[in-house]
C-alpha cells in the first residue's frame, strides 16, 4: 500500500470497533464504598492489555515513555481545557526561559482533524509527518515475530493505536515535554501504559460513561484516580465529599500524594478565555500541574506572572469556549454534551453578549444524538439555564451531525457521527421547545450547513445576531469546518 495520508487514515479506521464493550457485573459494587475487595467487579475495558507488548515491538522500553517527563490527567469534565491550560503555561515559560522547549500534547477526541489529537508546540502534527510515523508503527506491528514459539500477537484497536502513535511521535521528535489525555476512564485507560508520570490530575468528575465505568461517582472516582502513580504528586479540583475520599484512598493505596486544588483568585482579568467559572477552575488545576512539572524538572526555574499572563491569553481549544466574530454575526461554539456542560455555555454565551452594547437577536443552533445520553434531558437542562439567565434565543435551530447539503465531508473526519435519526428527533425537540417558549421561532434543519445558512439568513435580516453552537462535539467540529474551513486544511 502506498504510503499516503488518505491510506494512513483507511488503516486507522478499519481498526475501530462498532460500539464500546459494557462493564459486567456492576450492580454487584458496594454502592456504601469502594474498597479493594470491590476491584474485581470494576474490570472496566480493558484498553490497557497489550500496551507494553505494543511498544515494546515498537522498539520502547519503559524508560523512553518514562522520558518523555508525562502530565497525566483524567476526569469527566474539563481534561481538554485543563491539558490546552498546562501547555500554555508550559509552553510560555519556555518560551522565555528555553525550556521545555518542545511541548507534545496528546488529546481526545478531534472536531475537524485527526492530527489535532498529536500536538507539538500548539499545532496539530503536519500530514507528512503524522503518514510518516503511522506507517512506521503500523509496519513493525504488523511484522511477523522472529521467534517461531511467540504466539501471534492481536492488533491494537483504534485508540490504542492513536496512543501508541502519540508515544512514538513524541519520542522521535524528542520532546521535552508530554501532556497525555486518558480516553475514558483511568485504571484500564490505553494511556495508563505511563508508569513514571511527573505529576497526575482529576478533573471535575460526573456521571458518564456508566456503562464503561459503573453506576455510581464513586466507581467512577476509582477509575479516574487510576492513573496515580507512586512518586508522582496528584492534584484534583475539589470534588464532592464522597469521590473525594475515593481519590484519598486511591492516593495513599499509591504511595502518592494527593492535593485538592481551590480557584485560584489571582488568575489574570480575561473575559475571553476565563468567562466562566469552570474556565477558571480547569485554569487553576493547570496553573498547579505546570508549577509541580517545572519543580520536578528544572528545580531552578519557576513560573512568573508574565508566563502565567501569557499562558492564559495565548490558550486555544477548538469548540471549547470558542468565538468568531463574522461580520454583524458573533458565533459562539460549544462542544457541551452534558447538562452541567451546557449549564455552564449558556453562562458563557450570556457573558459574552449581553451588554449594553449588544441589542442584537439571539440564536441558538442544536444537536445531539446519543444511545449514552437523554437528549431531551439536555434540551430542557439548556431551555432551563437561557431562560434563568433572561437569555431565551428568539431563533431556534435544531440539526443533525451531517454536515454539507450536498453530502461531501473532509476527509480526514475521524469523530464519526452515529446513525442520527432524522427527523424523528429534532421534530421531538422542536415540539419540546415550543412548549417552553411559545414566542421563539423554532425549525429544523437536515444538515450542519443548512442550520448555519439559515442562521446567517436570519441575522442578515435583523440586522445582526449572536449564535450558539452547542449540544455535542459531532456539531462543534462540523460547524467549524464550515465557519473556518481553512484551519487544518479542512474543505
Amino acid at each position: 500500500m502506498k504510503r499516503s495520508y488518505e491510506n494512513a487514515l483507511k488503516l486507522l479506521e478499519s481498526r475501530r470497533r462498532k460500539a464500546r464493550p459494557r462493564t459486567p457485573a456492576l450492580a454487584s459494587i458496594n454502592q456504601d464504598a469502594v474498597t479493594p475487595t470491590d476491584n474485581q467487579a470494576l474490570r472496566g475495558v480493558p484498553s490497557l492489555v497489550g500496551m507494553e507488548d505494543w511498544l515494546r515491538k515498537l522498539g520502547y522500553s519503559e524508560n523512553d515513555v518514562n522520558g518523555l517527563n508525562i502530565v497525566h490527567i483524567a476526569g469527566t469534565k474539563g481534561k481538554g481545557s485543563t491539558c490546552a491550560f498546562t501547555r500554555s503555561f508550559l509552553r510560555a515559560h519556555g518560551s522565555r526561559t528555553g525550556y521545555p522547549n518542545k511541548v507534545g500534547l496528546y488529546t481526545s477526541p478531534d472536531l475537524q482533524c485527526i492530527r489535532e489529537r498529536i500536538q507539538i508546540n500548539d499545532e496539530p502534527i503536519p500530514e507528512e509527518l503524522f503518514t510518516r510515523y503511522f506507517f512506521e508503527v503500523w509496519e513493525r506491528l504488523e511484522a511477523p515475530n522472529l521467534e517461531p514459539s511467540v504466539l501471534p500477537m492481536r492488533q491494537p484497536r483504534y485508540l490504542q493505536l492513536l496512543a501508541l502513535l502519540a508515544f512514538h511521535t513524541f519520542i522521535r521528535e524528542n520532546v521535552d515535554a508530554a501532556i497525555f489525555e486518558t480516553h475514558h476512564g483511568g485504571e484500564y485507560d490505553a494511556t495508563n501504559v505511563i508508569r513514571r508520570p511527573i505529576v497526575t490530575a482529576i478533573t471535575a468528575l460526573g456521571m458518564d460513561h456508566v456503562a464503561q465505568l459503573g453506576p455510581t461517582i464513586e466507581n467512577v472516582a476509582w477509575h479516574k484516580s487510576g492513573i496515580f502513580k507512586p512518586g508522582a504528586p496528584a492534584f484534583s479540583v475539589f470534588q464532592e465529599e464522597s469521590p473525594a475520599e475515593v481519590l484519598r484512598f486511591r492516593a495513599a493505596e499509591r504511595q502518592t500524594t494527593l492535593r485538592f486544588v481551590p480557584m485560584n483568585e489571582s488568575l489574570p482579568a480575561n473575559n475571553k478565555t476565563l468567562s466562566v467559572p469552570v474556565q477558571r477552575l480547569n485554569c487553576s488545576l493547570a496553573l498547579e500541574l505546570a508549577r509541580a512539572w517545572l519543580q520536578a524538572k528544572a528545580p531552578q526555574h519557576t513560573l512568573d506572572e508574565s508566563d502565567i499572563a501569557e499562558g492564559v491569553s495565548n490558550f486555544k481549544w477548538a469548540g471549547r469556549f470558542e468565538s468568531i466574530e463574522d461580520g454583524a454575526s458573533g458565533w459562539f461554539v460549544d462542544g457541551a454534551h452534558n447538562t452541567l456542560s451546557l449549564e455552564q455555555a449558556a453562562r458563557w454565551f450570556v457573558a459574552n453578549t449581553n451588554t449594553p452594547l449588544t441589542n442584537q437577536c439571539r440564536i441558538l443552533i442544536f444537536s445531539h444524538f446519543s444511545e449514552e445520553r437523554d437528549g431531551l434531558a439536555l434540551v430542557e437542562a439548556l431551555a432551563n439555564s437561557l431562560a434563568e439567565l433572561q437569555a431565551m434565543p428568539e431563533y431556534v435551530i435544531f440539526t443533525t451531525y451531517e454536515e454539507r447539503e450536498d453530502g461531501t465531508t473532509r476527509i480526514d473526519k475521524t469523530l464519526k457521527p452515529p446513525e442520527t435519526p432524522f427527523p424523528d428527533l429534532c421534530t421531538i425537540y422542536t415540539s419540546l421547545w415550543r412548549q417552553r417558549d411559545s414566542r421563539a421561532s423554532v425549525s429544523s434543519e437536515a444538515t450542519i450547513e443548512g442550520a448555519i445558512k439559515l442562521a446567517k439568513r436570519i441575522s442578515a435580516e435583523r440586522g445582526g445576531a449572536q449564535i450558539l453552537v452547542t449540544g455535542s462535539l459531532h456539531l462543534a467540529g462540523g460547524a467549524l469546518s464550515i465557519l473556518r474551513p481553512q484551519e487544518h486544511g479542512t474543505t
